[in-house]
């Protein structure tokens, strides 16, 4: 077996910076984001089963959230304005999209690419895990637009609307029941998450 690059590219994620075009109080690259995403699709996926008796696989989701911007290694962050401006230009980034991760899964050897591909490749996604893995990666931006606006960073206020509305748009109930239960929390410094009480 040859050496493989896959996982030295995967730990660039870190040098992959998001909103690049707003002025941020800190920093975020993707290897953070991911995370984030990953923590809250799990909780997705264990509220849906718990409280509306949905059959996810809540690890499944973390793990699809962990590789869900991995491309960006190869294409970079393209902002979110200019990604979603016309479908031409939506259809146009699909395809690079599947390009870049069709080059990663060849960077897998063959005998591990049959786990791998089913991460990389959005399409290989059940509509129900996309819904949810989006939800949470719209709950990580509304998260860090909650965060800048508590910096005193004005800059993010017209996003954090769009990114709440958005996510409300979706009406599903595990990002309904985030939203009510665990957001409020991101509102609280230190002292009043109760940390050393």
């Amino acid at each position: 077996m040859k050496d493989t690059k896959f996982y030295a590219l995967i730990s660039r994620m870190k040098y992959i910076g998001r909103w690049s075009l707003m002025r941020n109080s800190v920093s975020e690259n993707i290897q953070e984001h991911s995370h984030m995403v990953a923590v809250i699709s799990h909780a997705l996926g264990v509220i849906g089963n718990r409280i509306y008796g949905k059959d996810y696989d809540p690890e499944h989701l973390a793990a699809i959230a962990l590789f869900h911007d991995a491309t960006e290694i190869l294409t970079g962050d393209m902002p979110t304005p200019i990604k979603y401006q016309n479908p031409d230009i939506i259809s146009a980034y699909h395809q690079v999209e599947a390009y870049a991760a069709d080059k990663l899964l060849q960077m897998i050897p063959a005998e591990l690419r049959e786990d791998y591909a089913p991460l990389l490749d959005t399409d290989a996604h059940s509509s129900e895990e996309y819904k949810l893995v989006k939800a949470a990666d719209k709950f990580s931006a509304l998260i860090k637009c909650v965060e800048e606006r508590k910096a005193g960073n004005s800059e993010f206020m017209s996003a954090e609307r769009s990114t709440r509305a958005a996510i409300e748009a979706m009406q599903l109930p595990e990002a309904n029941y985030f939203m009510e239960h665990f957001m409020p929390a991101f509102e609280l410094d230190l002292d009043e998450l109760g940390v050393g009480k």
